[in-house]
């Protein structure tokens, strides 16, 4: 076993190093201390310098030229420039260049007249600020001096800031984010017009705005010219999509099918609101409210306001109109302004039918020649006996146009009823008002309604919502040349309350907000919702916004209708009757309406309470009853009666009040009339 050996050398003991040894001296800590003083002074004053002074200042006079210059133009040479494309454009139509020659030459004296204006302004501000720089000059005041470099730096300095974080807070804006979507100009029309599908790529170089996009009213208009072979209505038909494609609410887009003297099948008008609701909210009231009379054939109905502020009439002289769209949106406000503007006119018949007895309508009872109201069975067949008498009335003018054109043909030379032969005729025109039609619909298809006019007839009868559509689409037909109108109102547009044959006969036709396309059809036809009709896209607080569709080449609009409330219209209604009085032609329905408070205050009431108490082998009854007695032998001349003012008018008959009856009808002892009281006041 080996035996491990000891280090026999001695311990090495450990020596500290040596100190550095500095290779230059140190310096004094106060000279230091003065150099890195004097360096955070430079480093600072460099910053400032860089920050401040210079370059901001530089920028800001920079940016300030440039916006000089951008107010000096004002967009005048861009426009003037566009305009010169378009009379290239133009390409030989020379009613087209004449216009767009017109208007180069405005914007040339108007881009004159501003450059002048703008220099002047300029001059002006130029010359204060000289003069003060001059002044303080030349007086040696170094105060002012001091005071104008100061103002002069501070002013480019402010315009020169950094505005890297009002450019980031622009991009993370909401609403800059769709600023691609905006429209600019012909390109970003034609793309949005690509985004929706209504072009496609591939045809972008055909599709053209013909003129230039231009302010209309409170929105923007452009007249697009689309690709060959492609219609007008398959533009129109996508509003809804180009909406979404320009990132504005369908309610603002207006595209219908170009139908001026310059337009053509392939070329669509588009106007695009500023605002969501271009109608406004508040109600605009009628002008009807203030006429004291109208004249229905020259003035129509004045009706309301489109989104550019343009008032519209509606001119329903040889035409009848459908109106429809869903409860509380307005159409009963549209229907009164037919009936005030047809009660205005004191030559003028009116007829109202209503298949729901309500408040709407009971103003018309003060001027009208007919009022039916209700849907019971009676009240149908009284409509249908209405219907029938108005189309003997109307053919009756059809035969004595038909003799005349015979004998004197220059007189009607169009076949038509003449304001001139109206009044030779002592007659006016007719309008025939039928409201709640969907109810009287319903209410026919559930009768049988014998046609066949021969009592001993084997004839059990036809389905009434036929023979009710068939005699209205007749009336239509027949009254459209003699004077006869037709204003038929739905509030339930589909296949069932718009009859097919009834809506085709009407010319003109109009509707209110509806759930969808298919009910905008209904009540405005295929054609009009192709050609860009859409009430379907108004939105709910565009109440009392309607889209009439005009018929034929005049197209379709959309209106803010006036206002009228239901009490406005029973003044207008007895401002109606009290024409009518004047002129002689208050007959029918409203005559008998108006007889009520003179046969309630003569011996014809007494002799009214005597019949009825005899016609019901009664002595005496209470006053409830005896007017339920009155109405039933004479409706017209009693309906509406009230209690009280039956007994006023029996007291003013020399009845006095009501007795004791003693035990009737159940009670003790009401009060009432006998016949014993009733018989001494008429013999007194």
């Amino acid at each position: 076993m080996a035996t491990p050996l000891y280090d026999e050398r001695p311990a090495l003991a450990l020596v500290p190093p040596p100190a550095e040894t500095p290779v230059f001296k140190a310096e004094p800590a106060d000279r230091k201390k003065w150099i890195e003083s004097a360096r955070t002074v430079a480093e600072t004053t460099n910053k400032v310098a860089r920050i401040a002074l210079l370059p901001h200042t530089v920028r800001g006079y920079r940016q300030l030229g440039r916006r000089w210059i951008d107010r000096f133009h004002d967009d005048y040479p861009q426009m003037i420039a566009s305009t010169n494309r378009a009379i290239r454009e133009a390409d030989g139509d020379v009613m087209q260049e004449a216009r767009l020659k017109e208007r180069r030459a405005d914007l040339r004296e108007e881009y004159k007249r501003h450059r002048l204006v703008y220099t002047g302004k300029t001059a002006a501000v130029s010359g204060a600020v000289a003069g003060g720089v001059t002044f303080g000059a030349a007086t040696g005041s170094l105060w002012l001096d001091l005071l104008a470099g100061l103002g002069a730096w501070g002013v480019g300095v402010f315009h020169g800031r950094n505005r890297k974080q009002a450019d980031t807070d622009l991009v993370q804006d909401p609403v800059a984010s769709r600023d691609a979507a905006q429209i600019r100009g012909e390109a970003d029309l034609v793309t949005a017009l690509i985004k929706a599908g209504v072009v496609t790529e591939a045809q972008r170089e055909e599709t053209h705005v013909v003129g230039i996009i231009q302010p209309a009213g409170p929105g923007w208009t452009a007249t697009i010219e689309l690709p060959r072979g492609m219609k007008a209505s398959d533009a129109t038909s996508r509003a809804e999509e180009l909406a979404s494609s320009m990132r504005v609410k369908k309610s603002q887009i207006e595209m219908r099918a170009d139908t001026s003297e310059d337009g053509h099948e392939g070329q669509v008008v588009l106007w695009v609101a500023n605002e969501a609701n271009p109608y406004g909210s508040k109600p605009v009231p009628s002008p009807l409210l203030t006429a004291d009379r109208l004249d229905f054939w020259q003035y129509g109905v004045p009706l309301g306001t489109d989104a550019r502020g343009s008032r519209h009439s509606l001119e329903l002289v040889w035409c009848s109109i459908l109106l429809g769209g869903l409860p509380d949106y307005g159409k009963s406000f549209l229907a009164r302004l037919v009936a005030a503007a047809a009660a205005l006119d004191p030559h003028m018949a009116v007829h109202v039918a209503t298949g729901k007895a309500g408040p709407d309508w009971v103003g018309t009872k003060q001027f009208a020649h007919s009022y039916v109201a209700g849907n019971t069975p009676a009240k149908i067949l009284a409509f249908l006996d209405l219907l029938n008498e108005l189309i003997a009335d109307m053919q009756q003018i059809g035969e004595r146009l038909e003799q005349l054109s015979e004998e004197n043909p220059e007189r009607c030379p169009e076949g038509k009823l003449t304001p001139e032969l109206a009044q030779e005729w002592k007659r006016g025109l007719t309008l025939l008002i039928v409201d709640e039609l969907q109810e009287l619909l319903d209410a026919a298809a559930m009768m049988k309604i014998k046609t066949d006019d021969d009592p001993e007839s084997k004839d059990r009868g036809r389905n009434g919502k036929e023979v009710l559509v068939e005699t209205m689409a007749r009336f239509v037909r027949v009254s459209r040349y003699v004077g006869g109108m037709g204003l038929f109102i739905t509030q339930r547009p589909d296949a069932t309350s718009v009859p097919t044959l009834l809506r085709e006969v009407c010319r003109k036709r109009a509707c209110f907000r509806v759930k969808g396309a298919s009910s905008s059809r209904m009540v405005l036809g295929d054609d009009a919702v192709a050609a860009g009709a859409a009430p379907h896209m108004l939105l709910d607080a565009q109440k009392g916004v309607v889209v009439l569709d005009q018929g034929g080449e005049d197209g379709h609009v959309t209106l803010k209708t006036d206002f009228m409330t239901i009490p406005e219209f029973r003044e207008i209604c007895m401002r109606g009757r009290q024409l009518r009085i004047e002129a002689g032609t208050l007959t029918g329905f409203a005559a008998e309406h108006g007889s009520t408070s003179r046969v309630a205050t003569g011996k014809e009431l007494l002799a009214d309470c005597i019949a009825v108490l005899d016609a019901d082998g009664v002595d005496r009854a209470r006053t409830v009853r005896l007017l339920e007695l009155l109405m039933a032998h004479r409706p017209v001349a009693y309906e509406g009666l009230a209690e009280p003012v039956l007994q006023a008018r029996l007291r003013e008959a020399g009845a006095g009040g009501t007795r004791k009856l003693g035990p009737l009808d159940g009670m003790a002892n009401p009060n009432g009339y006998t016949r014993e009281q009733l018989a001494e006041a008429i013999s007194a």
